[in-house]
C-alpha cells in the first residue's frame, strides 16, 4: 500500500471511529456528549483530531444520515429488477428500502428524535447531505416519469415536485418513528398510499386532458 493510500485509509478509520463512537454514546446515554473535549477524550483522541473531520456534533448527525441514504440507494440499485421499475415503483422501492435501513438504527434515532410529543424535523445541517442526495435521486425519477408520461410536465409546478417528495419523506419519517404496529405495517401502508397519491397528483389528470382538448379545439379552428 502506498503512503497516499495508507493516509486515506487512516483518515477513513478515524472518521468512522468518531461516527461509531458518537452513535454508541447516544445509545448508552440517551443524549449526545456534553462537549467535544470529553467525547474526544473518551475515544482516546486529541480534540484537534476530531475537528479535522467534523466541526460539531451536527456534522456527525449529517454523516449518519448520508450513510443511511448511501446504503439505501446501493441496496435498491443492487436488485436485478430495479432497472425495469416504473418511476412510481422506484420511489416506492426507495421508501421501503429506506425504512429497512432506518430499522437498523431505530434505537439511535429514537434517542435523538423520538422522545418528544411531536417528532422534530432534523435541522438543515443534520439533513443537508441526505437532502441533496435524495433530491438528486428523485429528480432522476421525475425525469424518467416525464419521459414515460407517468408524470405530467406542468409549467412552474413541475419544478416543485422534488420539494413535495422531500416533504413526503419527512412525513414518512415522523410517521415511522411513532409507529408501534407489528412489523411497522402501518408505515408500509402509509408509504404505499402516500406515494400512490403523489403519483396520481403528478400524473396527467382529467383537468390536464380537458386543457389539452381545449388547446386542440382552439388550434384547429
Amino acid at each position: 500500500m502506498t503512503e497516499k493510500n495508507q493516509s486515506k485509509s487512516r483518515n477513513t478509520d478515524q472518521r468512522s471511529k468518531i461516527i461509531e463512537g458518537y452513535v454508541e454514546h447516544v445509545l448508552e446515554n440517551g443524549e449526545e456528549p456534553v462537549s467535544v473535549f470529553k467525547f474526544a477524550k473518551g475515544l482516546k483522541m486529541k480534540e484537534e483530531v476530531f475537528y479535522e473531520y467534523f466541526t460539531s456534533f451536527e456534522g456527525i448527525k449529517n454523516a449518519v444520515w448520508e450513510m443511511i441514504f448511501d446504503h439505501t440507494k446501493a441496496d435498491l440499485e443492487s436488485q436485478e429488477v430495479y432497472p425495469s421499475y416504473t418511476a412510481r415503483e422506484k420511489l416506492l422501492g426507495f421508501f421501503f428500502t429506506w425504512v429497512e435501513e432506518l430499522k437498523k438504527k431505530r434505537s439511535y434515532l429514537l434517542a435523538v428524535y423520538g422522545d418528544k410529543p411531536v417528532v422534530p424535523i432534523p435541522t438543515s445541517s443534520e439533513w443537508k447531505g441526505f437532502k441533496e442526495k435524495f433530491r438528486d435521486f428523485v429528480k432522476e425519477v421525475i425525469l424518467e416519469g416525464k419521459e414515460t408520461e407517468e408524470i405530467a410536465d406542468r409549467p412552474y409546478i413541475s419544478d416543485k415536485y422534488d420539494e413535495a417528495l422531500w416533504l413526503q419523506l419527512i412525513f414518512v419519517f415522523r410517521f415511522w418513528i411513532k409507529d408501534t404496529s407489528p412489523g411497522f405495517e402501518k408505515t408500509d401502508a402509509a408509504i404505499e398510499k402516500s406515494v400512490n397519491l403523489a403519483f396520481d397528483l403528478m400524473g396527467k389528470s382529467a383537468v390536464d386532458s380537458f386543457v389539452d382538448f381545449a388547446k386542440f379545439l382552439f388550434q384547429s379552428r
